[in-house]
């Protein structure tokens, strides 16, 4: 008896994207189910580590590649881990996990199908773009039952008990009718070696009367000599190990040698994954034992700030049998790590000589990058000198810490910064005007890290880091306009203070402004308004809030104005009204809300409409 089953929403309409939108490159598909075969021998591999047993029936471990031209039909099929009923359904009818929506709204957003299709873990579903009608059989290892899977891609798929002697799948195209050359051995020879050459089981082309013949290398890339690689093998290992279409930006093979010894091939790719920042995100590294596959879930190789980073360990120095446990606690892959960051960084560096190459892997992991220096101690000052910023001295390109050193004044022995929400409001917040009329150039932070790796890197090389805020230089310089009268500034101040003593701790007056009448700041040494307001929208309690000081220009004509004014009852409800909307004017520059947004509306509007 079989049971028939709809496929979840968006697994629908990510097959209609693609069997419908990839008219180019469809010989992927075979990419796909070979790296999918392989995944399945890995996986038993490991298990007979612990359950020898289990793996004893399956021999050799390889992949079959058995095209038949007569009746138009393609077979993969390997001897690994096999599926039960349960993986079918979920791994082939559910597969939200693997980021269906996510695949589906890129699609949409991108126009692309094909670079996305690996990426989101839908790359069995590659199948339907050649055939038809896709049959599974399949057995678990370790089972005695054995399960069969069909679908046409259209709106579900059938499944029911079958029967098969050994462990492993076996997976039939029934290629459509203009997609035939995917029986021809020739092509199909072009194919595996150009995509699948590195894969480290014997893939087998099965040609009926004429024999069998494996068609790959059948080694471990990674333990190959490097000279032995060429750039388009490595390409399609890269391809292969992180499931991306992309050019990797980096290559990275070496082998470690001293106390511990360990092979990596590691990959920076070109394009950010579509989950660099999700809470759920796991590391892409795969650990292998001399050769032998033990797990993709090993946080510890490489730092969170990494995790874009995607690749192979091997190491001769750990047990085979390591449990999870073990892993974290180990002291070995505790040096692993410590050697790979080290590697990683010293070839960031090469690379960040080359600006506009540089820039490249910065816009795609620059925010995840800068968690190192908040996150990793013993590479902080290295990272942070790997890192680039906005700048006050050029807005459209973006500075290293080194330049920004190279640049200041023999006396200035401070980088100065300044965050918010974006470059170009940062770039017109009051809090500048003093540092543009002194020549001093500051940082301009805009991402959510700022705020934190900026309050444990207090110093760089020889030289501190602080918000402009904090800044302890005289700011003031010479002035030539006329400045309110010291008397009416102190009627004003304390107005102010009065009115808005549940919005500011206090207002006082400032030489640091030139264009603004007013800005807004907080007690020194307290969080930044930014840095506040972005905890309180992801709903942080803020216990401590900052106290804000909205300081005054005395030698603005509005404050002047203002000033002369104040103590004049008939003008007091103009004085109030106008005082209310420096506040406000303060706030927005600030990035800050406004307690009164229909008041500062209607107030602004009659001023113009008095103004014309």
């Amino acid at each position: 008896m079989s049971d028939k089953m709809s496929f979840q929403a968006d697994v629908s309409k990510m097959l209609d994207i693609v069997v419908n939108s990839l008219y180019s490159e469809k010989q992927i598909f075979l990419r796909e189910l070979i790296s999918n075969a392989s995944d399945a021998c890995d996986k038993l591999k490991y298990l007979a580590l612990t359950h020898p047993d289990i793996a004893k029936a399956s021999g050799e471990m390889k992949i079959l590649i058995t095209p038949d031209e007569k009746n138009k039909t393609l077979k993969i099929a390997d001897n690994g881990i096999g599926m039960n009923r349960e993986d079918l359904v979920n791994h082939l009818g559910t597969i939200a996990k693997s980021g269906t929506a996510d695949f589906v709204r890129n699609v949409k957003d991108n126009g692309s199908a094909v670079d996305l299709i690996g990426q989101f873990g839908v790359g069995f579903y590659s199948a339907f773009m050649v055939a038809d009608k896709v049959e599974i059989l399949t057995r678990k290892a370790g089972e005695d039952k054995a399960w069969f899977w069909v679908s046409d891609g259209a709106e579900g798929f059938e499944i029911r008990e079958a029967e098969k002697e050994t462990n492993g799948t076996e997976i039939k195209l029934f290629l459509k009718k203009d997609e035939k050359q995917y029986t021809d051995s020739i092509y199909l020879r072009q194919i595996i070696r150009t995509y699948s050459d590195h894969i480290n089981y014997p893939i087998v082309l099965c040609l009926g009367n004429a024999g069998e013949e494996v068609v790959n290398s059948a080694s471990a890339l990674w333990a190959r000599n490097k000279a032995e690689i060429t750039s388009e093998q490595y390409k399609e290992f890269y391809h292969h190990i992180s499931k991306n279409f992309d050019e990797p930006w980096l290559t990275l093979h070496f082998k470690a040698e001293g106390s511990i010894e360990y092979t990596g091939l590691l990959y920076i790719p070109g394009t950010a994954p579509y989950d660099l920042f999700q809470p759920d995100r796991r590391q892409s590294l795969k650990l292998y034992v001399n050769r032998v596959f033990i797990s993709d879930k090993v946080e510890e190789l490489l730092p969170s700030y990494l995790r874009f980073v995607k690749g192979v360990v091997d190491s001769s120095d750990l047990p085979l049998n390591i449990s999870r446990e073990m892993l974290q606690q180990s002291p070995l892959i505790a040096k692993i790590r410590q050697g790979m960051v080290s590697r990683i960084l010293k070839e960031l560096k090469k690379r960040a000589k080359d600006y506009d190459d540089y820039l490249k892997f910065w816009n795609a992991f620059g925010i995840a990058f800068k968690e190192g220096i908040y996150e990793d101690f013993s590479n902080r000052e290295e990272i942070a000198g790997l890192s680039l910023f906005a700048s006050t001295q050029d807005t459209e390109k973006l500075t290293s810490l080194d330049d920004y050193i190279k640049r200041v004044r023999p006396e200035q022995k401070v980088i100065y910064y300044i965050t918010g929400d974006d470059v170009r409001t940062l770039q017109n917040n009051p809090q500048l005007e003093a540092f543009k009329e002194k020549g001093l150039e500051v940082l301009l932070l805009t991402d959510p890290i700022d705020e934190f790796w900026t309050q444990v890197l207090t110093s760089y090389k020889t030289f501190a880091v602080k918000h402009i805020s904090q800044a302890d230089i005289d700011l003031s310089f010479e002035r030539r306009e006329k400045k309110a009268d010291e008397g009416s500034l102190k009627k004003l101040t304390d107005l102010m203070t009065e009115m808005f003593h549940k919005e500011v701790g206090k207002v006082v007056t400032t030489e640091k402004l030139t264009r603004s009448p007013a800005s807004l700041t907080v007690e020194n040494g307290q969080m930044s308004i930014h840095l506040e307001r972005l905890m309180r929208n992801h709903q942080q309690q803020t216990a401590f809030a900052s106290t804000r000081i909205l300081e005054i220009n005395p030698y603005h004509p509005l404050i002047i104005k203002l000033a002369e004014a104040t103590g004049d009852e008939q003008l007091k409800p103009k004085v109030e009204e106008v005082a209310r909307l420096i506040l406000d004017q303060a706030k927005i520059a600030e990035g800050e809300t406004i307690s009164d947004p229909s008041f500062y509306s209607e107030a602004i509007s009659n001023y113009i409409l008095k103004g014309f």
